[in-house]
């Protein structure tokens, strides 16, 4: 048991529920409470199936095409600083209140950044490969993707309460707010390059 309680301890530090639910409300600005639980269940179940994806098949699926998990790592760092340009500058809005009356899926932070690499990033699916490879057996693999869907089920629990949290806040609260995490999301993009970088063993 205590190999599982390890296991919900490092998913959910390396995940961050906590920290994704003002990110979250950032993300997903003038947004009404049904668009973001819908926002937040896609978000949810896509990082499920990639974290169980990985859990199963993840060294062999990047080792088939020739990617490492530094090369992982330095992608999703540079992806994450794209969507931390778009927070800082405020770009998203403005996209929102040009794009009119385009398809609301042109407009939907479920997959990227929310899904990958915000929840299933390349730290948690590195941790799930990791997880999964200490015991062979089908009850290990279970177990851990148990402890997976729990601390999933946590982030769609904070993503819920983002509503209230974001009208607590106000507009010019929600704009702080965004401004701030735009910037430790630049941060946080920039330490998985420095981790690929290290890991590749360039440096």
């Amino acid at each position: 048991m205590s190999l599982y309680i390890t296991a919900f301890v490092t998913l959910f530090v390396v995940i961050d529920p906590i920290g994704l639910a003002p990110i979250f409300i950032a993300l997903t600005p003038g947004m009404t409470s049904a668009q973001r639980r819908q926002i937040g269940f896609r978000a949810v179940c896509i990082a499920a199936v990639l974290l169980m994806l990985f859990g199963l098949a993840g060294e062999a699926i990047l080792s088939a095409v020739g990617i490492s998990i530094s090369a992982f790592r330095v992608a999703g760092g540079l992806l994450l600083f794209l969507t931390a340009l778009d927070m800082l500058f405020e770009r998203r809005t403005e996209r929102r209140e040009g794009q009119g009356s385009m398809d609301s899926a042109a407009q939907d932070p479920s997959v990227f950044p929310l899904a990958m690499p915000l929840l299933a990033g390349p730290g948690a699916l590195a941790t799930m490969i990791l997880l999964v490879g200490q015991h062979p057996g089908w009850l290990h693999l279970t177990m851990v993707n148990l402890v997976m869907l729990a601390v999933l089920a946590i982030a769609m629990v904070l993503f819920h309460l983002s509503t209230p949290l974001a009208r607590a806040l106000g507009r010019t609260g929600v704009m702080v707010v965004t401004r701030l995490l735009g910037m430790l999301l630049a941060a946080l993009s920039v330490q998985f390059v420095f981790d690929g970088l290290k890991g590749s063993g360039l440096f």
